[in-house]
């Protein structure tokens, strides 16, 4: 595997004042080669998600504040604790059981349930270089939804001068320059209210995702674009899962700073030398180094091992069908043993015959014989 070039060896930078300016041409990370692998990035995410959850639980004390006992046997009630006092509809209600009105659940949620997912290293960094290699397929990127059909390429890489941005007006004639600012259009698009109790928890409101942008050093870049609707920002050396796949799909729309960029090869490696910043860590190899297989089975040299015969007589593949379960030609060739079982069932089948043949002479016979002895 190392020894195949990436299918882009270069990427251009361009500049964030106007995106026909071309600023640099820098080569491609490794990372982009790494093979994607949509099962592993949905199991880490999932997992991944558990580990920001809350520590939710009832009170301890719900459900068991009431002054309430059982009223034993003999009364023709269930021994269920009932409310002390008198005068009032509350005594006499059963208490403290989970089948009771007021009363406690059935095992109360602790904080001590084990919220935490341990997720192994090695996946996790699996499941992140899929995703960036995912995110530079504009098909992948497309399908996420995002709004990427007048951006010059992608992934696309703009000059570090964005990193200095301090002002968020600054940040949208960036984004509007690089005709990156129709994903944040379509974000604040999306902005709805959210259906159900949510409301009432500090997030009424629900929207899809814009662009990742991905730095290498912040100074102002956060301040200049945290405030516009879907961005989302992270350091080149923090990447994860939660960002690049959000919900477990492949395909974010990323922009990256030149320096940011530069820095996945010494962050995650290469084909030939491991990463200087992770400890013991080599990219991934792919299964296959060729992933179209109707163009492998089709390629002159498999069909001419498959279907020798016709290979002498043309260059094209052999298209030709018969089922051998009907012709016992294409059988025997599948299945030089099909012949020998072939004929023990004829010769199988010849004996039974034979056999009836024998009886129904005999049985001839014996008929013919008791006729002439009724004659006689």
């Amino acid at each position: 595997m190392s020894s195949l070039p990436a299918a882009r060896p270069v990427i251009n930078v361009y500049s964030i004042n106007k995106s026909d300016i071309i600023t640099n041409v820098i080569p491609v990370p490794s990372v982009y080669r790494a093979p994607i692998r949509p099962d592993i990035v949905r199991s880490v995410h999932t997992n991944m998600a558990k580990n920001k959850r809350q520590p939710y639980a009832v009170s301890d004390k719900a459900g068991e504040q009431t002054s309430a006992k059982s009223w034993g046997t003999g009364r023709a009630v269930a021994r269920i604790p009932r409310v002390n006092g008198s005068g009032t509809h509350r005594a006499g209600q059963a208490a403290f059981g989970n089948m009771c009105r007021g009363g406690r659940m059935f095992s109360p949620t602790k904080v001590m349930r084990q919220w935490h997912v341990k997720i192994n290293l090695n996946q996790r960094r699996f499941a992140t270089v899929s995703a960036l290699a995912a995110s530079g397929l504009p098909s992948l990127v497309m399908a996420r939804g995002h709004r990427i059909s007048k951006i010059e390429e992608v992934p696309l890489v703009i000059e570090d001068k964005v990193e200095s941005l301090a002002h968020t007006r600054e940040a949208i004639g960036t984004l509007k320059s690089i005709h990156a600012y129709s994903d944040v259009e379509k974000v604040i698009r999306s902005r709805k209210i959210r259906a159900g109790q949510g409301k009432l928890r500090n997030r009424r409101f629900h929207q899809r995702r814009g662009p990742l942008i991905v730095y290498n050093q912040d100074n102002g870049i956060v301040n200049a674009f945290r405030n516009i609707p879907g961005i989302e920002l992270v350091n080149v050396r923090h990447l994860n899962v939660l960002q690049l796949a959000p919900g477990g799909h492949l395909g974010r729309f990323i922009i990256w700073t030149e320096s940011a960029f530069a820095l996945l090869d010494e962050l995650y490696g290469t084909y030939n030398t491991p990463s200087s910043m992770k400890k013991d860590y080599q990219l991934p190899d792919n299964i296959m180094t060729n992933p179209d297989v109707a163009r492998l089975i089709n390629s002159d040299e498999i069909q001419s091992v498959v279907r020798p015969a016709m290979a002498k007589h043309t260059n094209r593949p052999f298209t030709q069908k018969k089922n051998p379960l009907v012709n016992q030609g294409i059988m025997n060739r599948l299945n030089p043993y099909a012949q020998v079982l072939r004929r023990a069932e004829l010769l199988q089948s010849n004996t039974k015959k034979q056999h009836r043949q024998s009886s129904i002479i005999s049985n001839r016979k014996f008929v013919d014989q008791m006729l002439s002895a009724i004659e006689t």
